[in-house]
């Protein structure tokens, strides 16, 4: 039996736990502002949000339904546009009616719940950030100015918040409904009903965020028996012990943009984790199942082969470590068995004479895979490359770490010269193809103007 909170109403249901939220709050409880556009998290059509109870608090996310089933929303509260209305439009509707900012509308409830989001976010009220929130949400017709300028309305109407609690002003104000305040003592008393998460011991198919997995087979996951990791405790996390960065497989991109700890080491990873897919995708989407995922292009790989990364997998009581890059065999081929399980991935931080840099192209910058990407890490003697590590993705079958490259980069002063080498070698060690996301001698060019960038970024003198 799943159980969550709908809007304001208590949802207990038998329905497979496979089914995604947006089926379920479409076609059983007929609630169909929600919308059903491309099916792969793309659009932001089927946006909704969801609440849940962290450290005695009321976090609020915005997610795509279309990937997320309904095993993930176990003991949690789900926000539809419905749940948004109140007597006439509340103002984040009356931001997008005054500010023209809708013509069709089968994006609107979407854009309105993302940007409900950002008023329950806790995050500073500035037009950036409400604007930001609705990075997810896609609009072919209305045109994003008068979108911007709602979102800014939005923005205003929390300038005033200060330190209160997010759901005691937007509450108390008539942002959103009264009983949005009810919400956290009723997930309390909801959570001591629970007996845990669903997790038969027969599970055939493993899901995290299910971001992945729910566009290529999501016919199959309706049904299949899940065991479902985004909420498994031993999983979650981000720690440091002495100067080791531990992961839990289960942690999000959105928490690594928030670690403490990794905002402390990566002065630009807000910048970074920007070029990862949106918001609501970011919110939801595992890095464990990024790297599992196997993807030539995927982000989180190729930032953490530069890292060095290592991973434990557990099955049963045994545990085997592996460093990532020895993870990728062939495309989409792991050296790792069915039955073990990612755990953790860890890596030496950054110190004090350490680089490190990401960058990415891709046809649009959020809600789009990369037809390039890379990263480097440097650490630096004096004015001298002491190692380095460089990876590349969009450029091979699997996630390219360039060791030519990063072996040639040791020793090295930074000059012109020394960065073209890098760049001829690096061509060498790549077999791009040509695909939707450019030709392959696109991608090669792209790879040798991104390692540039990378020591643009890194070392501008130098480099000029």
């Amino acid at each position: 039996m799943i159980k969550f909170i709908l809007n304001n109403k208590d949802i207990a249901t038998k329905l497979p736990p496979g089914m995604v939220l947006l089926d379920f709050v479409r076609y059983h409880q007929h609630l169909t502002g929600t919308k059903v556009g491309c099916n792969e998290g793309d659009c932001g059509a089927c946006t909704l949000l969801v609440g849940e109870l962290k450290n005695n608090e009321m976090q609020y996310r915005s997610l795509t339904s279309c990937l997320t089933p309904l095993g993930n929303v176990h003991g949690k509260h789900v926000v539809t546009i419905e749940g948004l209305n109140m007597e006439g439009l509340n103002p984040i509707q009356q931001a997008m009616y005054d500010e023209s900012a809708t013509q069709c509308g089968f994006c609107t409830p979407g854009f309105v719940v993302s940007l409900a989001g950002f008023c329950l976010s806790g995050k500073n009220a500035s037009t950036q950030n409400a604007i930001a929130a609705i990075d997810g949400n896609i609009c072919r017709c209305t045109g994003y100015k008068s979108i911007e300028r709602a979102a800014a309305k939005v923005a205003a109407l929390m300038q005033a918040r200060s330190s209160t609690e997010p759901i005691v002003f937007v509450t108390e104000n008539n942002i959103l409904p009264a009983w949005f305040a009810t919400i956290k003592q009723r997930l309390y008393f909801l959570s001591t009903e629970l007996n845990g998460q669903l997790q038969p011991t027969t599970a055939k198919e493993w899901v995290g965020g299910g971001t992945d997995v729910y566009v290529q087979k999501h016919d199959v996951m309706k049904d299949a028996s899940i065991r479902f990791l985004f909420d498994e405790g031993g999983l979650k996390g981000i720690t440091q012990q002495g100067n080791r960065c531990i992961i839990g497989a289960s942690a999000t991109v959105t928490d690594l943009c928030e670690s403490p700890i990794l905002q402390l080491h990566f002065p630009r990873l807000a910048d970074h984790m920007k070029l990862v897919s949106s918001t609501p995708i970011r919110n939801i989407a595992t890095v464990g199942g990024n790297l599992i995922n196997a993807s030539p292009i995927g982000d989180l790989t190729i930032f953490l082969l530069a890292l060095d990364a290592t991973l434990v997998f557990r099955h049963g009581e045994q545990q085997r470590e592996i460093p990532l890059r020895q993870l990728y065999k062939g495309y989409k081929t792991l050296d790792k068995d069915p039955k073990e399980q990612l755990v953790t991935i860890s890596f030496d931080l950054p110190g004090a004479f350490t680089l490190f840099n990401f960058e990415k192209v891709s046809k649009r910058t959020n809600l789009d895979i990369a037809s390039v990407n890379t990263a480097i890490c440097l650490t630096m003697a004096d004015d001298r490359i002491q190692w380095a590590r460089i990876a590349a993705g969009g450029v091979a079958p699997i996630p390219k770490l360039l060791e030519q490259t990063s072996a040639f980069l040791g020793g090295q002063v930074i000059t012109e010269t020394t960065i073209q080498e890098a760049i001829a070698i690096a061509q060498t060690e790549i077999s791009p193809i040509s695909d939707a996301r450019g030709t392959a001698d696109y991608k090669r060019l792209l790879l040798g103007q991104l390692m540039k960038a990378h020591f643009l970024e890194l070392f501008a003198k130098a480099a000029h």
